[in-house]
């Protein structure tokens, strides 16, 4: 049911986080919050009019979250990352511009994980982002195969280190020189 027994880092959470466009941001998803380790400091990072909506599977730490993180951007849903796009149907909600996940892929079946990773592209915005914290980089082919580009980064300041991977649905636009 969790990726680590341990809870992240804050170097981890802030290498996360602060790779973010937080003005940018006005619709994110948190893919299995857990305790919600993450989702208090993208709370107190998200743009007073954006909203996050998390996705646990534990129903314990679905009550934990509300109970304990009483915020109106929060939207917290009860469910599994592979049936997100059955969840957010009757939130009529925006393409997110920012998808977080923290839930262990290498432990899901591989119709389960390009499932989440498929529905997962489908959901961001143009210009959106979707950013996975591992400790392993077996995941990677399926996130290449997914998504065209796919940059990868390192936190050895985490127990277990951690790899982050930041994928787009498009490639980053970057201007020609002028002649």
């Amino acid at each position: 049911m969790l990726g680590s027994a341990i809870p992240s880092s804050r170097f981890l959470i802030n290498r996360v986080l602060d790779s973010l466009d937080w003005p940018r941001i006005r619709s994110m998803i948190e893919y299995g919050p857990g305790v919600g380790t993450f989702t208090r400091e993208i709370l107190r990072r998200l743009r007073p009019d954006a909203e996050l909506i998390v996705i646990e599977l534990n129903l314990d730490f679905v009550r934990f979250l509300k109970d304990s993180l009483p915020d109106s951007r929060l939207r917290i849903l009860h469910g599994s990352a592979v049936d997100v796009r059955n969840l957010l149907l009757p939130l009529q909600s925006r393409q997110a511009d920012c998808i977080l996940s923290g839930i262990p892929y290498t432990v899901l079946p591989r119709e389960t994980r390009q499932r989440i990773l498929l529905d997962t592209r489908q959901l961001l915005s143009r210009e959106g982002l979707f950013v996975v914290y591992q400790y392993t980089r077996a995941v990677l082919p399926d996130l290449r195969k997914t998504f065209p580009s796919v940059d990868l980064d390192f936190e050895p300041f985490n127990i277990l280190p951690a790899r982050l991977f930041r994928c787009r649905k498009q490639p980053p636009y970057f201007s020609a020189p002028a002649h």
